[in-house]
């Protein structure tokens, strides 16, 4: 059974979300201030952690950057603000997904099924991408960059391993949300922009005129071959 931790101080929302959680068969942990959350999540060990921005104790951003320094476990973050989402999904936190309050049950449990997708995906095929010094192996889930690797969490290294694998096409955030996500874009929902960004700064792509991950406006993004042979 795969398991859900909630990091969430309002106990009647906790509580809800708990209770849709378990019945459509999740066993859920649920855990109420900030500075006790990280060694709940070592103790319970979940599949995800849902975790709430502002906590008790120690604030879910702090609590993000603390997880991340040891596990890539897949972490949906939940906020009040629309404001929040670029320190939410950038370099700051690095969570994998977000939900604005107030939360939608259904809409979280579509968001934590698509986390689980990709955190026990199979390994494509085929599972390792070679483009001149960059190399993206599926199998193990690793970006390596002229020798050197590089730190993806899973919505990251999703994205990429989606942009590579339509090398040379068009994708638009609509199609790159349904595949990730399971969701429409909304054209309000800025989470591909972010994760395009982060991946650019990573991947020594120069933000103010990409060559590498492309911008085709109006359209969407485009992973250029040739641009990483040169």
């Amino acid at each position: 059974m795969n398991k859900v931790m909630i990091v969430e101080d309002d106990l009647r929302l906790s509580r809800l979300i708990a209770d849709f959680l378990e019945q459509h068969g999740y066993a859920v942990s649920t855990e109420h201030r900030g500075d006790t959350a990280v060694a709940a999540v070592k103790r319970v060990k979940p599949d995800v952690v849902v975790l709430d921005m502002m906590l008790p104790g120690k604030d879910g951003l702090q609590i993000c950057r603390d997880l991340r320094e040891w596990s890539n476990l897949p972490v949906l973050m939940l906020t009040a603000r629309e404001e929040d989402i670029d320190q939410i999904l950038g370099l700051e936190a690095g969570a994998d997904d977000y939900v604005v309050k107030p939360v939608e049950p259904r809409v979280l449990l579509a968001r934590i099924r698509a986390l689980m997708r990709r955190q026990h995906a199979p390994a494509g095929s085929p599972d390792r991408l070679q483009f001149g010094a960059l190399t993206i192996d599926s199998g193990t889930r690793s970006v390596t960059l002229d020798g050197d690797e590089v730190d993806t969490g899973t919505a990251e290294f999703e994205l990429l391993w989606l942009l590579a694998t339509s090398a040379g096409k068009v994708l638009s955030r609509d199609a790159i949300l349904t595949a990730l996500r399971g969701v429409d874009y909304d054209g309000l929902d800025r989470s591909v922009d972010v994760g395009v960004s982060k991946l650019r700064k990573k991947l020594g792509d120069d933000p103010r005129e990409p060559r590498r991950i492309k911008t085709v406006w109006g359209k969407g993004y485009l992973f250029s071959r040739d641009e990483w042979e040169s």
